[in-house]
């Protein structure tokens, strides 16, 4: 009854606070203006009218409303998800969707919008959030909280800096969010992504060898809420995520695999094709063609799916179908599998982004020599 009470909480509050959220967007200009000539960002910007932001505010409170009521009702906090957690999350979550609507509103530059995202991490950090240990895939435990120091004291309970541990976690949130805000390009992909991504670790936590009830009500809260939001951004969308949504979702996730007991391999697995394809086109950009790694362009997977010809909701299933593919695999792969399942993922996207890339190139090549041909004719 819990688990159904959260996730329709979060639902129906998403559905009814996005128009709300959608017109103060408007209000306030916080839209993202099409670029149908191409001219700009390489034509990423393909809307044909001005899109309305701050789509993260209306995620967040869904998903604060969602663990607000488990709270009342006494579901939380839990065995596994401590008051500070669920303070935590709302207050870095809070802290993203701020950032966010800045950024949203005023176009921030890049040392001012990594500024939210390293506060939300750091908030976590304080709150007790950390990977204290991650398997090795060939067998046993590394641990990672071997190196401790005591910051403070504060009512008789020591307050302490584990620096390995706090170092992974600060790395693997700034990494999930961001793999989701480059992720962002496309109608409903980063929402889809999420729902199904937080329901997979909802079904993980409820296994035999998890049985964590408490963490399952967050991971519900987190789907409901981007799933009530994905009825309005599913394409063609009517509003979308934003910076505060999209930086927010990988947060999330990243956040769900720690506090569900460290599941940090299931969620490589869901995200594992935004993960290598942000990886790839970053390799691109910063060594193959020597400019900044983000810097707009369309070499993305997503779009070079649209531009050989796949329709955007052919892509979104596609994405969608894999990430739930991949995301299963964690039910019944295990230690080395689960990384040569990476290691494969990570060579099919090396070998179709070289090709891409090739082809590009050849295509690139032939233009310069039909224009020497017209210029000496």
């Amino acid at each position: 009854m819990s688990r159904i009470v959260v996730i329709l909480t979060a639902f129906f509050a998403a559905a009814l606070v996005t128009p709300l959220v959608r017109r103060a967007a408007f209000s306030w200009g916080a839209v993202d203006m099409p670029d149908v000539s191409g001219a700009s960002e390489s034509g990423r910007k393909r809307h044909e009218k001005a899109m309305p932001l701050f789509g993260g505010a209306a995620v967040f409170a869904a998903m604060a409303l969602a663990l607000a009521t488990a709270l009342a009702l006494g579901w939380l906090p839990g065995e596994n998800i401590k008051m500070k957690f669920v303070v935590g999350i709302v207050t870095a979550s809070a802290l993203l969707v701020i950032g966010g609507a800045l950024d949203d509103r005023f176009n921030l530059k890049p040392a001012r919008q990594i500024v939210w995202p390293a506060l939300a991490t750091l908030v976590m950090v304080v709150c007790g959030v950390g990977i204290r240990a991650v398997s090795n895939p060939f067998g046993g435990i590394i641990p990672l909280d071997g190196v401790q120091f005591t910051v403070l004291w504060w009512q008789g309970i020591p307050y302490k800096l584990t620096l390995f541990a706090d170092l992974f976690t600060v790395a693997w949130l700034m990494g999930m969010t961001y793999t989701t805000k480059l992720l962002d390009g496309l109608d409903g992909l980063v929402s889809g992504t999420l729902v199904i991504g937080a329901v997979i670790l909802a079904f993980v936590s409820v296994t035999r060898d998890y049985a964590q009830p408490d963490t399952v009500l967050v991971c519900l809260a987190v789907a409901g809420a981007f799933a009530g939001f994905l009825l309005y951004n599913f394409p063609p969308a009517s509003i979308f995520l934003g910076e505060g949504g999209s930086t927010l979702a990988g947060f999330l996730l990243g956040t769900l695999a720690i506090i569900s007991g460290g599941k940090i391999a299931a969620a490589l697995l869901v995200l594992g094709l935004p993960i290598l394809d942000a990886a790839l086109v970053i390799i691109r950009r910063a060594v193959i063609e020597r400019r900044s790694p983000f810097s707009g362009d369309r070499t993305h997977l997503h779009f070079r799916l649209l531009d050989r010809g796949f329709s955007p909701r052919q892509v979104l299933l596609t994405y969608w179908l894999a990430t739930a593919l991949l995301g299963t695999a964690t039910f019944f792969l295990q230690g080395e599998a689960k990384l040569l399942a990476l290691v494969l993922l990570a060579l099919g996207l090396a070998v179709s982004t070289w090709l891409s890339f090739s082809r590009d190139t050849r295509g690139a090549d032939a233009a310069g020599s039909d224009k020497g041909i017209s210029r000496h004719a």
